[in-house]
């Protein structure tokens, strides 16, 4: 019966690639709709990692609204609070004290920033492309072929087929629109800018359209990032003329859009650039250029990073229908094939927003569409920056990773005035936000924003992709940023009355606060103690690595020793706060304890089970339904807990329809496959491509874990190019749930140490060594981690594990190694 059903199942999916061969081309990577766009949640993303638009697609009137990745409001500045000394001790004393209210009030008043809380990412405005009489269109098609990073619009007026074709090109730095029809003279339309920050607007010529502006002043710093866009247009065919500040063209044959932005910002101290004259020499560099070498030089550039990893898991008649219907029905039709491209376009998104030399992605990756964009779309550092690049290593793009780093370096600088201002205190500091200014004061109030551990979570990213490098010169690039990070916390660590252990304070678990507190604020929270166990085990490895200053380490090491361990309280809950505190009916969407189970390593099934339970019982208690980043996170935290069909339950939740208008309060995906957590946040979308690589690949827990979370409705399919810690390179096919197929590659040499769901032997038949023992590959040591407190009335459940295989590869670096099913 169930081979009748796999072969009824593969003819159908042979008739309908046959059928709908245009849309989807047998389940190619393209995410298609029927109609175009009428809301900025229905538009298309493209992106350079500098410039984006938001691409509608609307026959009648086309609308390309535009972004510019260091287009912010203000302009160099700081939020330190001065008269943070003079309150500190004061705040640790009233929370000591358990007189949390007391101590929120001073922190407001000495510690929260004064006047300035953030600076704001800015849309720039729009490019028009207005058509009379396209309004009585037929056999409409929009798509975004997530390959090639090439958005296309085609339909049918009066028998004349229009095509518009639409990228952003990293090589070249404009974006460019090719706009033909499939019979002559028919291109006849009315281009123009505009936006609400403009100063001018006008025509340079019959073929240049030009836009300026300035940025929004914004909580008493004055805009100061000035902008100049222009748009090239090169008809053939046709006329072109002037009218006012649009250029009209006249029955042209074809069209090509060369659009170029640049503003006057140099880095962040500095706006030093002359706006005018890059955005020109982009277009001059571009303008003589065939459309065809500019294709084919953007399709190059963004393939050598996306074509590194491939997934399959296979495909269904679901996959016949446009994108936004089959998000509708996800939950009640078989797609796995929406799984896929969901992925993939977390994929797309990261290499479009984030380019070596340029802006880490924000809160809205380089797609926001207004001047007040909420929570101002800067960098919140307390789980939504971090969760962007989760997927940068893994999923091998390791080069979008680089904008991340750069910009810790850059907060390790102001964050030293910030750390010596507020605290009196060596080392570098940040809190929950940041900006393209890299301000490290605490934003909004002490509720949110007094948390100063935003610098030492974004540490862990430096030692992370030394893992995957191994590159020592690397490291010792980055060790001072580790080192100062340290720094700080050796001076800021207070001694809790109690049991004299060192702590943090004051601080919060993000964004929550116990239901018996009227504040938010506390000592010795979970998470701070996972985060400051990793960065201080992190810089001591590092320094060990590089030979340098033992002497500070070994004092290092002491603080290190003194850290809380975890506790689990009375419900089996891993505890929020040193205090057992939590409310199991709690559904915050923040699981900030949770940290040590991941992104960190210090929760496993072996080393730590009654961890790992109480880490379970967290999530049961917390839910799956939440905001979207929320769900993203927890599919990562389920696929550490070796739960695939409960990931995949996630993955059914975040795939859900959202209304592009109404978004109501619950998470789930837009129809343009944005994360709606809502409004859009693009966290969601890396954190749930993040999970999905964690339910097929790990590398944290002393070996490489293959298929460690797979569901069981995931019985066939494949993936290729993912990357583990010590440089290897993996790809898997599995059947029946059961692998069939790895091939390694090696990079850095070294033991690959394997944990299989079968058992496997090499290809041509040789036997695999299983492992024993620790493993001997220095980049797959496993921490240890104190032991945990628990609650005399705690009921924790034993970990059951299902069976698996463990092997030792011994590997040369540059070698690939083929392992296949026994």
């Amino acid at each position: 019966m169930k081979k009748s059903n796999s072969i009824l199942l593969t003819a159908l999916c042979f008739c309908f690639c046959i059928s709908y061969g245009k849309a989807q081309q047998c389940g190619k990577l393209k995410m298609w709709y029927d109609k175009p766009a009428k809301v900025w949640n229905e538009a298309l993303p493209i992106g350079n990692g500098r410039l984006a638009a938001m691409v509608f697609g609307d026959p009648s009137n086309e609308k390309l609204q535009l972004n510019e990745s260091t287009f912010w409001s203000g302009g160099p500045s700081r939020n330190d609070n001065p008269d943070g000394l003079s309150v500190l001790d004061s705040v640790r004393y009233y929370i000591f004290k358990e007189d949390y209210q007391r101590a929120d009030m001073l922190a407001n008043r000495g510690l929260t920033a004064k006047q300035l809380h953030g600076s704001m990412f800015q849309t720039v405005g729009d490019l028009n492309i207005s058509f009379n009489g396209n309004k009585n269109y037929t056999g409409y098609y929009r798509e975004l072929d997530l390959e090639k990073a090439v958005f296309t619009t085609t339909f049918k007026v009066d028998g004349v087929t229009f095509k518009r074709e639409v990228f952003a090109s990293q090589p070249d730095q404009v974006i460019v629109i090719r706009l033909t029809a499939d019979k002559p003279g028919k291109l006849t339309f009315t281009t123009s800018f505009d936006g609400p920050l403009q100063k001018t607007s006008k025509a340079l010529d019959a073929q240049t359209l030009e836009m300026t502006g300035l940025s929004s002043t914004h909580e008493g710093v004055t805009g100061q990032v000035k902008f100049d866009a222009r748009a090239r247009i090169i008809n053939t065919g046709g006329t072109t003329a002037i009218e006012g500040n649009k250029i009209n063209v006249i029955n042209a044959n074809e069209v090509i859009i060369q659009v170029s932005i640049a503003t006057n910002f140099t880095d962040y101290k500095t706006l030093s650039t002359n706006e005018t004259e890059k955005c020109a020499n982009y277009l001059s560099a571009v303008e003589k250029k065939p459309y065809s070498s500019i294709l084919k030089s953007h399709v190059a550039a963004f393939q050598k990073y996306f074509n590194r990893v491939g997934f399959d898991l296979g495909i269904s008649p679901a996959a016949k229908l446009p994108t936004d219907v089959r998000i509708q029905n996800f939950s009640k039709k078989y797609d796995p094939a929406l799984v896929s491209m969901y992925y993939q376009f977390g994929r797309y998104l990261l290499i479009s927003s984030s380019q070596p030399g340029g802006q880490p992605a924000n809160l809205q990756g380089i797609w926001n569409g207004s001047v007040y964009p909420a929570w101002d779309s800067k960098y919140t550092i307390n789980i939504n920056t971090e969760m962007n690049y989760w997927p940068a290593e893994k999923c091998n793009m390791s080069e979008m990773h680089e904008p991340l780093i750069q910009m810790i370096k850059e907060l390790s600088e102001t964050g030293k005035q910030t750390a010596k201002t507020m605290y009196g205190c060596d080392g570098w500091v940040a809190h929950h936000n940041t900006d393209l200014w890299r301000i490290c004061g605490v934003v909004d109030f002490a509720n949110a924003g007094l948390w100063p551990m935003g610098g030492a979570w974004l540490s862990q990213h430096l030692w992370e992709k030394y893992l995957y490098n191994g590159d020592l010169k690397y490291l010792e690039s980055v060790y001072p940023v580790l080192k100062s990070a340290c720094e700080f916390y050796q001076d800021f660590l207070i001694e809790e009355p109690t049991h004299k252990w060192l702590v943090v304070s004051p601080s919060i678990s993000p964004e929550n606060f116990p239901d018996r507190h009227s504040s938010a604020l506390s000592a010795g929270t979970t998470m701070d103690n996972q985060i400051l166990f990793d960065l201080f085990t992190k810089t001591i490895k590092a320094a060990k690595l590089l030979k340098k200053d033992s002497d500070l380490m070994a004092e290092f090491q002491k603080i290190l020793d003194r850290l809380p361990p975890m506790h689990i309280g009375v419900y089996g809950q891993l505890q929020e706060w040193m205090g057992d505190w939590d409310n199991p009916e709690n559904k915050h969407r923040h699981v900030s304890h949770l940290y040590g189970l991941f992104p960190g390593n210090q929760i496993t099934p072996e080393a730590t089970p009654e961890l790992f339970d109480a880490a379970r019982t967290v999530l049961v208690h917390r839910g799956d339904v939440s905001t979207g980043w929320s769900m993203g996170w927890k599919i990562n935290l389920w696929a550490r807990l070796l739960d695939g069909n409960h990931a995949l339950n996630l993955i059914t939740d975040q795939l859900t329809l959202v209304d592009p208008v109404n978004s109501g309060n619950n998470g789930g995906t837009y129809p343009n496959l944005f994360d709606a957590h809502p409004p859009f946040q693009i966290d969601g979308n890396f954190g749930c491509t993040s999970g999905i690589t964690e339910m097929l690949l790990q590398s944290h827990d002393g070996a490489i874990d293959i298929l460690p979370a797979l569901p069981d409705d995931w019985k066939k399919g494949s993936i290729s190019g993912l990357k583990s810690y010590g440089g290897f390179e993996v790809s898997v096919s599995w059947v029946n749930n059961q692998v069939q197929k790895i091939v390694i590659k090696s990079n850095l040499g070294g033991n690959c140490r394997l944990r299989v769901p079968n058992e496997v032997k090499l290809a041509g038949g040789k036997s695999m060594v299983t492992a024993s023992g620790e493993n001997s590959n220095p980049f797959f040591e496993t921490v240890k981690v104190k032991t945990s407190l628990i609650s005399a009335s705690a009921k924790l459940q034993p970990v059951n594990l299902k069976k698996t295989w463990l092997y030792d590869l011994p590997t040369k670096a540059g070698k690939t190694y083929t392992i296949i099913r026994k």
